[in-house]
């Protein structure tokens, strides 16, 4: 008999296998700039394959959990590591500290802004907002990690936070960070900037003020966008 967890690997692969379209995935794979390689389907498309991974496999303890989702991000293609980003977000009793490694894991082996954003807001990010001492001694590491997707990560974790933002952890990474002139950073900064800029944005315009001769352009452009 096979495990529940061949059953969800084989469900995931015949599902992409059946829906494969060979010219969107060369399309898919051009605009994210990779290599990897795409089955060809779309988002829309991979709606109901979500729903189904959700209600038929879900984990029942963390250890199923991590290990559900290493085996869907272990298979080659980028949907089936988008899945497995999916399944993470699922299965929502299950973000929390102890999961930190395997976001980790995620964020420094995907190195690319289609899985490292989603990783930072919505597992990295949710993690912090309900364990915020604990994971905030974390990301106090994160900020200064050699791998720029971790750094760019601890910038993004409080993008969904609104009023609960931790405005001094906010602006403490970004005035770690704004020397550099790495895209990836520098748009970030201004992308965290202006999520905050809803919630409270007369403190926003005034750290743009106080530091826009070492914030590069493009984090004062994006943080200012709706102010």
């Amino acid at each position: 008999m096979k495990s529940k967890q061949e059953n969800l690997i084989k469900f995931v692969q015949s599902s992409y296998k059946k829906l494969a379209n060979k010219q969107k995935s060369v399309e898919m794979a051009a605009y994210m700039k990779t290599s990897m390689p795409f089955y060809g389907v779309q988002k829309p498309d991979r709606a109901p394959i979500y729903k189904s991974i959700k209600n038929d496999f879900a984990a029942e303890n963390i250890d199923e959990y991590k290990n559900n989702v290493r085996a869907l991000w272990a298979l080659p293609h980028r949907e089936e590591k988008y899945t497995a980003l999916e399944y993470a977000l699922a299965n929502k009793q299950f973000i929390k500290r102890d999961s930190l490694d395997l976001y980790e894991e995620l964020i420094r082996d995907g190195a690319w802004w289609d899985f490292v954003d989603t990783i930072a807001v919505h597992l990295v990010g949710e993690t912090l907002l309900h364990e915020r001492k604990s994971v905030k001694s974390k990301l106090d590491k994160w900020i200064n990690d050699d791998d720029m997707w971790i750094r760019r990560t601890a910038i993004l974790s409080q993008n969904k936070h609104k009023s609960h933002t931790d405005e001094t952890m906010l602006y403490k990474y970004i005035q770690k960070r704004m020397h550099e002139r790495e895209f990836f950073i520098t748009k970030s900064i201004g992308w965290a900037l202006r999520e905050y800029s809803y919630t409270n944005p007369r403190s926003v315009k005034q750290f743009i003020a106080q530091n826009k001769d070492e914030l590069a352009p493009l984090s004062i452009r994006e943080g200012s966008k709706r102010l």
